[in-house]
């Protein structure tokens, strides 16, 4: 025959684990986010204007790329910052990021017109529309 055990719904049997549990050292690192390319697209009859805002990369590290009617952004972020205290270096910290962003315009682009300028962390392209083939109606004979 089997014992039958009591059993107290308030008891605080495993509870004293279950808070050991909550309160073990966690380390949390911050790393900085690698920016996003946010954009501003209008256009004319002529071309097509986008700023694209690209803070912290140097116009060195900036490529655009030019495909039929799409558009890709990328840039490579690097921020490097040092404390010294009497000549010495007390901590460095650095931080290499990557970024793109791609975008179709829907009309093909003269990529030999197009221009760009980076400036305070914004970059302006002018993309010249290519001429589309204009439609015809042929006589048959």
């Amino acid at each position: 025959m089997r014992a039958l055990q009591l059993s107290d719904p308030f008891s605080f049997e495993g509870v004293d684990e279950m808070f050991k549990s909550m309160f073990r050292p966690v380390r949390f690192e911050m790393v900085a986010p690698t920016p996003n390319i946010k954009l501003e697209v209008s256009e004319n009859d002529d071309a097509f204007h986008v700023k694209a805002e690209v803070p912290g990369a140097r116009k060195e590290d900036i490529k655009v790329n030019l495909d039929g009617d799409m558009v890709s952004i990328s840039a490579e972020t690097k921020q490097q910052k040092e404390e010294k205290k009497n000549g010495k270096v007390l901590k460095s910290e650095f931080h290499y990021g990557a970024t793109n962003r791609s975008f179709s315009l829907g009309t093909g682009i003269d990529g030999s017109k197009a221009k760009a300028h980076y400036e305070n962390g914004v970059l302006e392209l002018t993309l010249p529309k290519k001429p589309s083939a204009q439609s015809t109606t042929i006589a048959i004979q």
